[in-house]
């Protein structure tokens, strides 16, 4: 997995966060981000390839303008290609991460969903035709 791309050419995707220390650690620990700006225990910005993970922790502005009834994790999720998806599962589990649930196959690929420290989701997608 890499994680670098000149900032310019960035998507943004904002997830609320517990602890911005213990997001940055799974994200650059687990799945290959690297650390943009980190400013615990309100914000962080990390990123792999053309995404930008924004980390907001309780104390940003970005946490503090979510309305209460939408405050908790949801259905929404970031989507990580990968090679191998098994070898995938199996690094993460012998890390302890929290996968939610096993492989699923579909017309168009296979995926496997994990969760962050707080609870987002993380979705790790492998294309049909692919092993």
């Amino acid at each position: 997995m890499t994680g670098n791309a000149s900032e310019g050419a960035l998507a943004s995707v904002r997830y609320i966060v517990d602890d911005v220390q213990a997001a940055i650690d799974f994200y650059t620990t687990h799945l290959g981000f690297t650390v943009l700006n980190a400013f615990p225990p309100a914000f962080a910005d990390v990123v792999r390839g053309p995404l930008r993970l924004l980390l907001s922790g309780p104390a940003s502005s970005g946490a503090r303008a979510t309305p209460a009834d939408v405050a908790g994790v949801g259905r929404n999720r970031i989507h990580l290609v990968v090679d191998d998806l098994e070898a995938e599962r199996e690094r993460l589990r012998r890390a302890g991460v929290a996968l939610r649930g096993d492989i699923v196959s579909g017309p168009g690929g296979r995926q496997l969903l994990l969760a962050d420290p707080a609870g987002n989701l993380v979705e790790l997608f492998t294309p049909a035709g692919h092993r």
